[in-house]
């Protein structure tokens, strides 16, 4: 659409109201810019409000002031190996050189308070430049009475405790392990504090990824800058030359036309709920939406900046993650729950086919490589006793609502069980038969389970192998398990400062992309935990930035 009328005018518009999109917000204020966010769902803090809120940025402020700095070579190199060839150097370097001063820009604000996540490891610690300690930051929990009147605008978080219970990532490891260690019982007399407190208190605590978009909204709230929901852009409005000048959007019913001095950010999120799309781009086995990103993500950034001749990359794969369908329709994912004992993961065919510990994008690329969808976690009575499973308590009994909808079976033999799955009873009575012996050797030389330091974070650390125990108590169980995903990974293609890039690689002067609107700047691959938000932030950051110099006033 050409350029004409204007309703509204501001220097930097952006669509979309997450991590990535505050954050441009927040440097566009900082650089003397005037903001606007423009939000298509009732709710803002899209798919960040509803993630656990870790973030991956080398070298942030936090971690630096605990002496736990990285040599640039050392990031550079891990994050060669990871993404294999398959991401620009020049986007890798500024991810590395920027991630900082982004972080120090959120960290100005009084209400940005993190802390580390120590001990929860990079995803590949193995590789040169990996850190066993891991470079995960998250927020500090945050009371969101504070946030006013706009405590009722923030998106709700589906994990939200029973009771007010408030669980940052480190308070849930150790609670996963209260059946087995003092460290678990110990915190499981912190939650019982923490709802008593709140219930006097009257406190409404939020921690992970709603914690970290109600510190972004106050950040926001402080600058001035103004949020508009329901909101929904519907086209990108472009001058003789081709360049973005502004937006049209949808606001009260009416069309309106704003125009945006010096750029658009796009920040909308990937294509997880459009059913045309993942049909189209994703591969068979994925394509069915176990998505557990923002309902709102339907590729409509992705979408305007393709009609523009926008280059899209890596649009056949996504953040995948293992997941239980709950009977209601919820997904859960399976994060923890693949790194305990006495249980295996089976194909059809009643055979393992990968490490189950293994990080979960990894873990759902080999799936889907085998054609293994859906397949079958089965454990045993006493990982069931010890353990929790997709937010069931250890020991409390599965709702039957899960076993009438074919998500869960139990059997008092493991040939019985087999029967009700549908996989060959010899040869999951093999398959376990050979997982027991290499658990009590306390080494899975099949598929490594155990090796990495990231597999061991969410293990028994009672075990000598924290992953490996054998599985040999009555009565048996098996859950479904589905290709889920917490967002797409493809997405426009965008140089080193976040600008679009046509087929030919000109740049679409105007425009800008972070997030899972952009193509990941992980590649195929999962840095550590927060390598979706972490990046998301950082090129937010540094779209802002070129679009004050635009104006000249970086």
């Amino acid at each position: 659409m050409s350029a004409a009328g204007w309703d509204a005018e501001y220097d930097l518009v952006i669509v979309g109201s997450g991590g990535g999109g505050m954050t441009a917000a927040l440097t566009a204020h900082d650089q003397g810019l005037e903001p606007l966010i423009v939000e298509k769902g009732r709710k803002y803090g899209g798919s960040t409000g509803i993630s656990g809120g870790g973030i991956w940025i080398p070298n942030n402020p936090v971690l630096r002031r605990l002496g736990h700095d990285d040599s640039r070579e050392s990031v550079r190199r891990y994050l060669d190996q990871l993404t294999g060839g398959r991401v620009p150097g020049e986007r890798l370097d500024a991810f590395i050189d920027h991630g900082p001063a982004a972080m120090e820009l959120l960290c100005r604000s009084r209400w940005m308070e993190f802390f580390w996540t120590k001990g929860y490891s990079d995803y590949h610690p193995e590789l040169e430049g990996g850190r066993p300690l891991g470079r995960s930051i998250e927020p500090k929990p945050f009371d969101t009475r504070k946030l006013g009147e706009d405590e009722k605008y923030q998106r709700p978080n589906s994990m939200k405790g029973p009771l007010g219970l408030w669980v940052t990532a480190k308070d849930y490891r150790d609670l996963a392990m209260a059946k087995r260690t003092w460290r678990g019982r110990r915190a499981s007399l912190v939650a019982a504090w923490r709802v008593s407190s709140n219930l006097v208190r009257r406190r409404h605590m939020a921690t992970g990824g709603r914690a970290l978009v109600a510190r972004m909204r106050m950040a926001l709230k402080d600058a001035g800058v103004p949020l508009w929901l329901k909101t929904p852009m519907t086209e990108l409005v472009t001058d003789e030359n081709g360049a973005v000048t502004g937006v049209v959007v949808e606001r009260d019913g009416k069309a309106v036309r704003i125009r945006a001095r010096y750029g658009v950010v796009l920040a909308t999120g990937g294509f997880d709920h459009n059913p045309e799309m993942r049909a189209k781009y994703l591969p068979e086995g994925g394509q069915d939406d176990f998505g557990m990103g923002a309902r709102e993500n339907t590729g409509d950034g992705i979408l305007a900046g393709e009609r523009l001749g926008a280059a899209l990359d890596l649009m056949d794969d996504a953040w995948w993650m293992p997941a239980v369908r709950h009977p209601a329709g919820a997904t859960i994912p399976l994060v923890s729950e693949r790194a305990i004992p006495r249980q295996v993961i089976v194909n059809a065919e009643g055979r393992r086919f990968t490490n189950e510990a293994a990080p979960y994008v990894n873990f759902v690329h080999d799936q889907l490589a085998g054609g293994h969808v859906p397949c079958w976690m089965v454990m045993d009575a006493k990982a069931r006793a010890r353990y929790p499973f997709a937010q069931i308590l250890p020991g409390a009994p599965i709702p039957q609502a899960f076993y009438e909808a074919g998500i869960a079976f139990k059997a008092g033999t493991l040939a019985e069980l087999a029967d009700k799955i549908g996989v060959p009873a010899d040869a999951l009575a093999e398959t376990v038969e050979k997982f027991n012996a290499h658990a009590r050797d306390g080494k899975d030389p099949e598929y490594g389970r155990g090796d990495s330091a990231y597999d061991r974070y969410y293990g028994d650390p009672r075990l000598k192998n924290p992953n490996l125990d054998v599985i040999d108590t009555a009565p048996f169980h098996a859950f479904r398990i589905e290709v889920g995903d917490l967002g797409t990974k493809g997405g426009l293609v965008c140089d080193e400062h976040s600008r679009v890039l046509r087929e030919d690689g000109s740049v679409i002067e105007g425009l800008y992309a972070t997030g899972n609107t952009s193509a990941s700047v992980m590649g195929n691959e999962y840095a550590g935990p927060g390598a979706t938000i972490g990046p998301s932030i950082v090129f937010g950051y540094i779209a802002a930035k070129h679009a004050a110099s635009r104006a000249g006033r970086a």
